[in-house]
């Protein structure tokens, strides 16, 4: 990844997009690890996770992974998702976060040196791009190695530098081992069919 003692950083986490690479790739996320990761390696300005919540529940099932990311140093962003059923009877999320995750980036970008983000969605390219202009450094994680693959050309060209999760991943990955009760367990609503991250 890269990460320089002397660089502000901040993490960008599209939320739906991580939880489908990590699933697909097979583990699970210690964001307490991950968080650790950045703060000994450069000078950590913040850690931004977006995500969508279904707006026709009283509880969402992400709502325990919100609420521990909320007490642990993790900025949320969160929106109302829509939830519908497409003409084949199944039940879908559609809750895109782009505007928001590209509206802090750049609202960010005068006070940081390397931003790092998390998603594979190429609708984010302009915002990495005007990013890059302003004199931040841009490095995009994602995966090649998931199927179907969760970054898109344009997004990976366009980036600094382009990291693949599974390289990356024993780094903040949750040993089964673990007691279930360090970080909340979540079922993502992206589960339901969403096609929140298929736009890459």
């Amino acid at each position: 990844m890269l990460l320089r003692q002397n660089e502000r950083t901040a993490l960008f986490i599209d939320g739906a997009s991580l939880h489908h690479a990590a699933r697909n790739l097979g583990f699970e996320v210690d964001f307490r690890s991950l968080r650790s990761l950045f703060e000994s390696q450069c000078q950590f300005q913040r850690a931004f996770y977006y995500a969508a919540m279904p707006e026709t529940e009283d509880y969402s099932p992400l709502r325990p992974l919100t609420d521990w990311l909320a007490y642990n140093g993790f900025h949320l962003i969160l929106k109302n998702a829509r939830e519908f059923t497409d003409h084949s009877g199944r039940r879908r999320i559609k809750g895109n976060m782009d505007v928001e995750l590209t509206v802090d980036l750049l609202e960010q970008s005068s006070r940081l040196d390397h931003a790092v983000i998390i998603s594979g969605d190429s609708d984010l390219r302009r915002a990495v791009e005007a990013a890059q202009n302003r004199g931040v450094r841009v490095t995009v994680i994602s995966s090649m190695r998931s199927t179907p693959p969760m970054i898109g050309d344009d997004l990976r060209r366009q980036a600094d530098r382009f990291v693949e999760l599974a390289d990356i991943a024993p780094s903040f990955t949750r040993r089964q081992s673990e007691q279930r009760t360090r970080q909340a367990p979540v079922r993502h609503p992206a589960d339901l069919n969403s096609d929140e991250t298929s736009d890459t």
